[in-house]
């Protein structure tokens, strides 16, 4: 991994430090239901202020089209200061005099939250005058929004390029945690892909036979294989339209030398919901009128012997309907295993995908993996081996030599 400034890099005391920071966090009457996000960028908030910086945090909420006041930061800078544990002043821009007004108040230590940045048009499209605004705010640049790097907005990459950027403490926890799952992993490496559809994860597959030793293919999407292997799949979801698509993963994968587990059985029934009655049955054996929820007990032994050997795990998407019971079964025994392989320094485990981080949640093993991601969309984008634009952005030193893109 190319190098990049962290915070150990950085002295802010007396400085301004634009922060990005994703703050898109769920909400219900005024108030956020889910602090989690909030609660990753509060080590890298605490040590600037501590430090004596001028902490101005740049965040968006929603999908605004203008400004509006459903999707105003201004309740989320008070759970803000209650995860702090001190106060956060709030701005109601996050450019221009307003914005600059609020700055000037500010004094060393202090926390100030600048309104949504995609109130304005030039946030997404990465405008150059709209980078320009924002960078007349700070003297330096930290991003901490690991979540929102796949996106080449003006927040999360066009200001690296105008103020002197630094990778915030979240940001460098999972970056490193990334690096240790794939890029210089411990082998054998064993990468867990569930879900829907194999159609959200073509690219994510193609990239993974390549890099990881063994892939075991779980939930809906180990439907489509199972079919483009000839086995009766029943009701189950499935998309037998990418049968060739699926072959063509296998046949990469055997020639790149990955193992790629399927189930052998599963769990079924004839309605989708919790508690319908169900039974075990060989992949061989699914009737025309039942739907593969979970995998089977013989698959989920096959899953954790691979556990068992692995040094190195990769997780993204649950092995069965793990919302609905009995069907979490599977998924929530191979969270307890890896959870149990990790806690024993027996193996690096990093996990992300909102349904994986729900499905670890749901097990109680989340806080025993070595990392999860909250990302989403950008940890997908990451595993699927594309270059993350805020990311890129803040790899300014690269071979002992200062980059000559700044613009």
């Amino acid at each position: 991994m190319p190098s990049f400034r962290t915070l150990d890099d950085l002295d802010p005391k007396g400085k301004r430090v634009l922060v990005r920071v994703d703050l898109n966090v769920p909400m219900e009457d005024g108030k956020v239901t889910d602090a989690t996000r909030i609660e990753r960028v509060v080590p890298t908030i605490r040590e600037l202020a501590d430090k004596g910086g001028r902490v101005i945090l740049l965040a968006h909420f929603g999908r605004p089209k203008g400004p509006d006041t459903e999707n105003s930061l201004r309740p989320v800078a008070t759970a803000v200061a209650g995860s702090l544990g001190k106060p956060v002043a709030f701005a109601e821009d996050c450019v221009g005099e307003t914005a600059a007004a609020a700055i000037a108040q500010l004094h060393d230590g202090d926390v100030l939250l600048l309104e949504n940045t995609r109130f304005h048009k030039g946030e997404e499209k990465n405008d150059p005058g709209f980078v320009g605004e924002l960078a007349k705010l700070g003297d330096v640049y930290v991003n901490d929004a690991f979540s929102a790097a796949h996106r080449a907005h003006a927040s999360t990459e066009g200001l690296a390029h105008k103020l002197p950027p630094y990778a915030g403490r979240a940001m460098q926890a999972e970056l490193e945690a990334l690096a240790a799952a794939l890029e210089r992993p411990a082998r054998p490496v064993v990468a867990i892909v569930g879900g829907a559809k194999v159609s959200s994860k073509l690219e994510l597959l193609g990239n993974l036979v390549n890099k990881v030793d063994a892939l075991v293919i779980g939930g809906g999407m180990a439907n489509t294989f199972l079919a483009a292997l000839g086995k009766p799949v029943g009701k189950s979801l499935c998309e037998h339209d990418l049968a060739d698509t699926a072959r063509q993963i296998l046949t990469a994968a055997k020639t790149a030398g990955c193992d790629i587990v399927l189930p052998a059985d599963g769990v079924v029934a004839q309605e989708f919901k919790a508690h319908a009655a169900s039974h075990v049955a060989a992949v061989d054996e699914v009737g025309s009128g039942e739907m593969i929820l979970d995998i089977g007990p013989r698959s989920l032994r096959s899953v954790e012997e691979k556990l068992d050997a692995a040094k190195t795990l990769v997780w993204n998407g649950p092995l069965g309907a793990f919302e609905l019971s009995p069907f979490d079964a599977a998924t929530s025994a191979a969270a307890a295993c890896a959870a149990r392989l990790t806690r024993a320094g027996k193996l690096v485990s990093v996990a992300g995908g909102g349904d994986t981080v729900a499905a670890l949640n749901h097990a109680g093993v989340a806080d025993a993996f070595t990392y999860v991601s909250t990302a989403g969309g950008a940890f997908l984008e990451w595993l699927e081996g594309k270059t993350l634009p805020g990311v890129k952005a803040l790899q300014k030193i690269e071979n002992g030599q200062q980059r000559t893109d700044e613009r």
